[in-house]
């Protein structure tokens, strides 16, 4: 499993791109994909929305449990990924690309967020 060197990522394990006129792109790792199995239902921030970083903003629904998702930065919604609410399965199939789940204009980002490195250690850990 290889995570985009070009990311950063939380300990909950979502990553963030690097912002483009201040709004960064938000999704979950391949890793927590594969851990959560084949994602069903996806519940996303709505645009407009404030999201807080390390606090719930929705939710990702599995064929095995429901997981939280918790935002990697604090800021405004932009956008939501409606493809991914059309067809959930984006999540597993394509985590760093067209399975992204919403844009937020960031306000604060933590400093505790990991390189791509540091992250496969602490997921692999």
């Amino acid at each position: 499993m290889s995570n985009p060197q070009q990311l950063r990522y939380s300990k909950e394990h979502e990553w963030l791109s690097a912002a483009e006129d201040g709004v960064a792109t938000v999704g979950i790792t391949e890793f927590a994909a594969n851990a959560l199995g084949d994602v069903v239902f996806a519940q996303l921030p709505a645009v407009g929305d404030t999201v807080t970083a390390g606090e719930t903003c929705g939710e990702l629904e599995s064929t095995k449990s429901v997981s939280d998702l918790y935002s990697p930065v604090t800021g405004e919604v932009t956008a939501a990924n409606q493809d991914v609410v059309d067809d959930p399965s984006l999540v597993n199939t394509a985590p760093f690309e067209g399975g992204w789940l919403f844009k937020v204009r960031v306000a604060e980002e933590p400093e505790d967020l990991l390189s791509a490195d540091a992250y496969t250690e602490f997921s692999n850990g």
